[in-house]
């Protein structure tokens, strides 16, 4: 039967598995295959396993177990093996690799900060500080004719909100640095300028926490969404 694998965790993890749900329609009961210095947190089942809401709950919060009694490796949502011996190869193929992750990881936990800014406040600025954008904007409204003057100003524009953009986000992953212990930055999507993974050391969190308060009171015309703690994705 083949198994879902949600994490591999160190040997001696205490694994309080008792109180959690599996995915699948009909979940089975979680178990450990071990392997050494290492196990698997696993689950027999009989089907493909969908995206659905229920099951990603389940799967997320069997990382969050864990996490609470120790350091964790997740696995990405979907992860499938066609059966213990599988699942035992692999952890005793990749266990000096596993265990280092597993050190690096410890005692910290994922942090995710997207953000967003505001446009029309962002274009006000650029019209109010840039001599050039504002003369191609009066003789817009003026009622100049001109056709080029559209396009030059809305490729000056989208020249000034890409560097703006990129440089605020620079600045604000600078400030968090500091309390992080790695990083991981992802292209922004929906609008944002945005998308960082931090892995934040237990005994930074505090600081940490603050130091995103700051920024979210200090940066006008920014939205902050801030996420976690979270089991350390980005970083396995």
């Amino acid at each position: 039967m083949a198994l879902y694998v949600y994490s591999i965790i160190a040997a001696d993890h205490p694994a309080r598995l008792d109180t959690l749900t599996g995915v699948g329609a009909e979940p089975s009961a979680l178990r450990l295959v071990h392997a050494g210095s290492l196990s698997a947190v696993v689950s027999d089942i009989d089907h493909e396993v969908r995206a659905k809401r229920r099951d990603l709950t389940a799967h997320q919060e069997v990382q969050e177990q864990l996490m609470a009694d120790g350091t964790v490796l997740p696995m990405q949502f979907g992860y499938i093996a066609p059966d213990d011996p599988t699942v035992k190869e692999a952890l005793q193929q990749g266990e000096g690799a596993y265990l280092d992750a597993l050190e690096r990881l410890k005692g910290a936990a994922e942090y995710h900060v997207r953000a967003s800014q505001d446009e029309e406040e962002l274009l006000r600025e650029i019209l109010g500080e840039s001599a050039e954008a504002r003369r191609l904007n009066d003789r817009i409204k003026a009622g100049d004719a001109d056709p080029r003057l559209p396009l030059q100003l809305g490729e000056l524009i989208a020249v000034e909100v890409r560097d703006r953009q990129e440089a605020l986000a620079a600045g604000l992953v600078q400030a968090l640095l500091p309390f992080a212990r790695e990083h991981a930055i992802r292209p922004p999507a929906d609008g944002d300028i945005l998308n960082v993974s931090l892995l934040v050391p237990d005994d930074q969190k505090g600081r940490f926490l603050d130091a995103e308060g700051s920024l979210a009171r200090q940066v006008n015309g920014v939205d902050f969404r801030f996420t976690g703690p979270l089991p350390p994705y980005s970083f396995v």
